[in-house]
């Protein structure tokens, strides 16, 4: 794979990147950003993929979650990737901010034309693993995921469906059960048909109710009590913090007063967030 660099700032003793490439999975150019520590310099290190929410772009967590400080401290690198195809000429692509541009759920649609291009779960879990891996020089052993409000979905999604990948995975905000919210009402028929069985594969709810197991020693959680979104139903972390209890998946949720749905509430508790990536990411190497 070639990259392009589209910029590079020294931050913390490391290097925070951004990049562009052609996809040969989404068969268009998309763009992510790189947070490398200063400890890359001499040896792989941990690597944690953030998966950002509707609207968002690869620079929305790599400015606003002042996460640098804290995982130049660790030894973790920092991986933000954009939330969707972008200028696909797919007419009125652009025109609703819950669907399409800057909304691509992390999945991989099947119904035209949005399957053409928005293969966003195959890109985040193959393409863009295999690109930060091969040239960067992060540990392959030692891969989370964690994300905010549709990228926690996505998160949790793709953590839950491949354990062997992501070695830990937590979320702010995540949308827990989009076949039972708006949001997802909206969004998942029109990427994957009418079929409810295609829905569930992108669901956390259904996920931890198919596998009735523990699948990771914990998930973290982080939501905020005065989240509009949560306000309106869209998150349901009840129905997360339910189907964890019946599989006996070990959760930690934490419900923080007064906080918001915005990234003031993010870089509040995203040191909790890589401190417990960075916990379980040293276990899987011990």
């Amino acid at each position: 794979m070639t990259l392009e660099t589209i910029s590079e700032h020294r931050s913390f003793g490391g290097t925070q990147g951004f990049y562009r490439h052609q996809s040969q999975v989404i068969g268009l150019p998309m763009r992510f950003a790189v947070f490398q520590p200063p400890q890359a310099q001499q040896r792989k290190v941990p690597v944690l993929f953030y998966l950002a929410g509707l609207t968002c772009t690869e620079e929305t967590f790599t400015i606003k979650a002042g996460a640098q400080r804290v995982a130049a401290q660790l030894g973790l690198m920092l991986v933000a990737c954009d939330t969707s195809p972008r200028n696909t000429g797919i007419p009125g692509e652009a025109d609703d901010w819950e669907f399409g541009s800057g909304a691509g759920f992390y999945l991989n649609a099947t119904q035209a034309p949005w399957s053409q291009y928005f293969r966003m779960y195959d890109y985040v879990l193959r393409e863009l693993r295999e690109a930060v891996l091969g040239q960067f020089g992060a540990s392959a052993q030692q891969v989370g995921i964690f994300g905010h409000s549709m990228g926690g979905h996505g998160a949790l999604v793709l953590a839950l469906r491949n354990p062997q990948v992501y070695r830990s995975v937590s979320a702010f905000a995540p949308i827990c059960s989009p076949i039972r919210c708006p949001w997802g009402q909206k969004a998942l028929p029109r990427y994957l048909g009418n079929d409810p069985a295609a829905w569930a594969q992108y669901d956390t709810v259904e996920l931890l109710t198919a596998a009735r197991r523990r699948v990771f020693p914990q998930i973290l959680v982080d939501q905020g009590m005065a989240d509009k979104f949560l306000l309106q139903g869209q998150l349901l972390p009840e129905r997360l913090e339910a189907a964890c209890a019946a599989a006996g998946q070990p959760l930690r949720l934490r419900r923080q007063e007064g906080y918001g749905h915005d990234y003031y509430f993010i870089a509040s508790f995203v040191e909790d967030h890589l401190r417990f990536h960075a916990e379980a990411l040293a276990a899987v190497a011990a």
